[in-house]
């Protein structure tokens, strides 16, 4: 497995630069912002995700504000305890994407935060180094939460987190770590003690790392 500063070197080359590799991107938010993230938006995040899959993101972005007035502006609460009537009025809604089983997933996942208790506070304080362990914990906790579903949506929260994109996997693969896309725990474990690693070699965060991943790939 290679020393994170010669992946760093291939992606400034392919890029054109280290400055490019880190261009546009976003650093993890600090503990206290991300605990002081409200159950409302983790959902609204799951929800987007959900939604999005096996569709064009356009799909989803064009009907967001109707999905938020639809949702309640996702009321933890109010979903947790989604009344039968109300289920199926949301599946004959036009203003969201009329699924059963991904609105029944919403309703789930509503549940899980609320059980969590200060969900905010729980994912700050998940282990930064198990971020594996927490992706796990979701896919079985959550509905429809395993894939990137899951991973994308704490990332777009700003937690510190690596995407298991076909780019990083790629890497993952070239450098030993893993021979195919990770689905069991062994897998999982390793790919957490690369990141590990390229963390402890180059004093970055997890986001910045997967970043550097996904840089140093041919697409």
């Amino acid at each position: 497995m290679r020393h994170f500063d010669e992946i760093l070197a291939i992606s400034a080359d392919r890029k054109g630069g280290e400055a490019v590799v880190w261009e546009g991107m976003s650093l993890p938010k600090s503990r206290d912002a991300i605990a002081a993230i409200p159950g409302e938006q983790w959902l609204a995040a799951f929800a987007e995700g959900i939604f999005q899959t096996g569709l064009a993101w356009t799909v989803v972005q064009n009907k967001w504000p109707g999905i938020l007035e639809a949702f309640h502006g996702f009321d933890v609460g109010r979903i947790a305890f989604m009344s039968p009537d109300w289920f199926d009025e949301l599946i004959t809604d036009t203003r969201v994407i009329r699924s059963a089983p991904k609105i029944r997933a919403i309703q789930e996942n509503a549940v899980m935060i609320q059980e969590a208790g200060d969900f905010g506070a729980f994912i700050a304080d998940w282990p930064k180094d198990d971020f594996a362990g927490l992706m796990i914990w979701l896919k079985k906790n959550g509905s429809r939460l395993g894939g990137s579903v899951g991973a994308y949506a704490l990332r777009r929260l700003g937690a510190d987190s690596f995407l298991l994109s076909r780019d990083v996997v790629a890497r993952l693969v070239a450098e030993g770590v893993i021979d195919k896309a990770p689905t069991s725990l062994k897998a999982m474990s390793a790919v957490q003690g690369a990141f590990n690693t390229w963390v402890d070699q180059s004093g970055r965060s997890l986001t910045e790392v997967s970043r550097v991943l996904a840089c140093s790939i041919d697409s």
